[in-house]
């Protein structure tokens, strides 16, 4: 009976992969054949440094929208962000992971690159817990299981993340957590380590701040940190600036008074996956992501039944169809004129 289970159970996997292999094939040949006038712009929903992200709808089809990044091309080349962006692209059109926000299609001209997104109206984790102050252990559970699903998808492949942070999971309609901005993830051969020095100082790992070369271990440290600021409302290490949070990582977790709030088993996992040796982090041994799951902090958790998302989210945003922007603070449209051309052509594979 046993053998027929398993037999079973592949036969049922390998219809879900070719399930989704069609369904990939079909959505490329479909965003193969629009273009950028198929689009009209909704409204913008973020704003960063060289780029906005604007709600787009389809003309021939308007219960679908999207999110377009939209950067200029000047900036980027100023600021030596080539690499950046090329690799971004090429590891989004990649990793079509459930838990990671999907780029459809990239599009260029002569001042600006384009980037075709899923659009997730849940609104990012961040406001969420800005409005709650911290969240408890359960709710905090489901988010770091949807991020653990992630990093797992992406460590597989060879792929380090290395910015993770609450502005940087955005939820679904349903409520469901994805990984959105690729502007730090790094494709490195398994085993490999890399050597650049990036991400938001409250969560960066100290073997980043020694550059001592880095693998997927220094995003097992980050998950700490989110864990611990999901659970506090505040990161464990913050300085004044920069230079003093870092002074402030490489004294270690130890030194961080855990607030009453964080559970036992919480506060090990934390601890666990802030251990300053990167080969004694939890989710960087031989069982990999498996040791985070099976902590005791995760016990009982549904783990199948988020991959197959039939476990109800903690919360449910408000979105009413596919222009819905309620969960996203208002930005003035762009009024900064266009900036030059750049015709060099580094940005050929957009």
């Amino acid at each position: 009976m046993q053998l027929i289970g398993g037999l079973d159970d592949d036969s049922s996997r390998h219809n879900e992969s070719d399930e989704l292999k069609a369904k990939l094939e079909a959505e490329a040949v479909f965003f193969s054949t629009v273009s950028l006038n198929d689009f009209h712009v909704i409204c913008t929903l973020g704003v960063g440094g060289f780029s906005r992200v604007e709600l787009v709808q389809l003309k021939s089809d308007t219960s679908r929208s999207f999110a377009m990044k939209v950067l200029k091309k000047r900036h980027i080349l100023d600021t030596s962000q080539q690499g950046h962006i090329l690799s971004e692209r090429r590891i989004m059109m990649d990793a079509h992971g459930p838990f990671t926000v999907r780029l459809y299609r990239t599009f260029r001209d002569s001042k600006y690159l384009y980037m075709l997104q899923e659009a997730c109206l849940g609104g990012e984790l961040w406001t969420l817990l800005s409005a709650r102050g911290s969240f408890e252990d359960g709710t905090t559970r489901f988010y770091t299981g949807c991020v653990v699903e992630a990093l797992a998808f992406l460590h597989v492949r060879g792929i380090i993340y290395r910015d993770l942070k609450p502005e940087n999971i955005i939820l679904d309609h349903r409520g469901y957590a994805k990984l959105v901005d690729f502007g730090f993830a790094k494709k490195v051969g398994l085993g490999q380590k890399t050597w650049t020095f990036c991400g938001t100082p409250e969560y960066v790992a100290p073997e980043i701040i020694l550059n001592k070369g880095h693998d997927i271990s220094a995003d097992c440290w980050s998950l700490g940190i989110l864990i611990y600021e999901l659970l506090s409302g505040s990161p464990p290490f913050s300085g004044s600036d920069p230079m003093n949070t870092y002074n402030i990582i490489l004294r270690g977790i130890d030194m961080v008074e855990f607030p009453k709030k964080i559970s036992k088993s919480a506060a090990n996992l934390i601890k666990r996956l802030c251990r300053d040796n990167p080969s004694e982090r939890v989710g960087n041994q031989k069982n990999g992501v498996k040791d985070i799951q099976k902590h005791k902090w995760f016990e009982g958790f549904n783990w199948e039944g988020l991959r197959q998302t039939t476990l109800a989210p903690p919360f449910t945003p408000t979105v009413e169809g596919p222009l819905d922007t309620r969960n996203f603070d208002c930005f003035p449209d762009d009024s900064e004129a266009p900036p030059p051309d750049e015709e060099s052509g580094w940005d050929l594979e957009f």
